[in-house]
């Protein structure tokens, strides 16, 4: 995904180990972290270092999602201190100023590997550039269309937490689902993943309701489908302000029905369990448990709270410096140690990529309560 992760539609130590396996450090020597040629003064010049893999991190650090991804970068930052690791040097090339520019100096600077881009619209531009030069990317989007052989979508799917959230109502008591999502991809998305998993299950998708994001009409379409009846849940495909008023129009006053769930947008909201109309509720998301020590050696480290999906930044160096035992400074990224089916072990939790280059994660579901949000099916520890 999102929580922050919204934000970006289209948009202590952490001892953590990866597939069962502890994180060697390469050495005792400090991390290296680099910035891009655009940001300092010594212009499109790196020092010969042919003693460590050359990778490459393509954020925004300016802009409107710069905050975004400075929050990526700083814990990319971390992740190399965490764990010591002096075998990789980690160049920052902002991506605001031009994806494809970025790229392309990312390129000419002899990375073998990029962590990102950020957005989902930046990868045709960045590949066009890295492509030809046999340089894998690690995207932070959740956009499964970029997926490829040698582009890896790392973000939170909504579709996933729409599986994840279906398969564990079915199995409490709902067949007959509605839904509310917006115009647009995402809801699109949502209601595609929505369909196709009831179908699955044996259940039945009774009706759904369409809106324009940024105005009132959620609470229309909340009516127009309250009218209709004849389910017994809802997905509620948007953040926690926009579903709390549409759940407040599909409910009456102290009725239990119909249940209502959400998706890994909702992960993340202060406001989630403040909202009364929307106590009760189920969404999946990633596990928040390592989350809450990120957080606390973040804000020490940095002085402010990081976005949620700074998770990836970290998470992303971790699986890098896994692959890392294996490959030789200077030679192509070996992609398909990627493709490990017991997958690896991030903040976020398991997750591995699948064959088409999409992460798969595990998540587990929270219901929403009076003041509070539980977690009432734990994720999955391994796949």
């Amino acid at each position: 995904m999102f929580g922050n992760w919204k934000r970006l539609l289209t948009v202590g130590l952490l001892s953590l180990a990866l597939a069962g396996c502890k994180i060697i450090p390469g050495g005792g020597q400090p991390p290296v972290v680099t910035p891009g040629p655009s940001q300092g003064p010594e212009e499109n010049v790196l020092p010969t270092d042919d003693g460590r893999h050359r990778v490459a991190l393509l954020v925004p650090l300016s802009g409107s999602n710069g905050e975004a991804g400075q929050s990526i970068a700083n814990a990319t930052t971390m992740a190399l201190l965490d764990t010591n690791a002096s075998n990789l040097r980690i160049t920052t090339y902002d991506t605001a100023t031009g994806a494809g520019t970025a790229a392309a100096q990312a390129i000419r600077d002899g990375n073998k590997l990029i962590l990102g881009p950020l957005l989902g619209t930046d990868v045709t531009a960045v590949l066009a550039q890295a492509r030809p030069a046999s340089v894998p990317l690690i995207s932070f989007s959740n956009d499964t269309s970029v997926a490829a052989q040698d582009v890896f979508v790392m973000g939170v799917m909504p579709e996933q937490s729409i599986t994840r959230t279906v398969d564990y109502a079915m199995g409490h008591g709902s067949k007959r689902f509605a839904a509310i999502v917006p115009n647009g991809e995402y809801g699109r998305r949502a209601e595609i993943a929505l369909s196709g998993r009831i179908s699955a299950m044996g259940g039945t998708l009774v009706a759904t309701e369409r809106y324009d994001r940024g105005n009132t009409s959620i609470i229309s379409a909340a009516e127009r489908l309250k009218a209709r009846g004849g389910f017994d849940t809802v997905l509620i495909a948007d953040g926690v302000r926009l579903s709390a008023m549409a759940a407040g129009a599909l409910k009456d006053a102290g009725t239990a029905l119909p249940r209502l769930v959400g998706t890994e947008l909702w992960s993340g909201d202060d406001d989630l369990a403040r909202a009364a109309s929307l106590r009760g509720s189920w969404y999946s998301a990633v596990s928040d448990g390592r989350y809450r020590q990120f957080v606390t050696s973040y804000e020490a480290r940095f002085g402010n709270k990081p976005y949620r999906i700074a998770t990836l930044g970290y998470d992303s160096v971790l699986l890098t410096l896994r692959i890392a035992r294996d490959w030789q400074p200077g030679r192509a990224f070996p992609t398909s140690q990627l493709l490990d089916d017991g997958g690896f072990l991030g903040i976020d939790g398991p997750f591995r990529f699948r064959r088409g280059g999409v992460a798969e994660r595990a998540m587990e579901v929270r219901q929403v309560g009076n003041g509070s949000v539980s977690v009432v099916d734990p994720a999955p520890t391994r796949f």
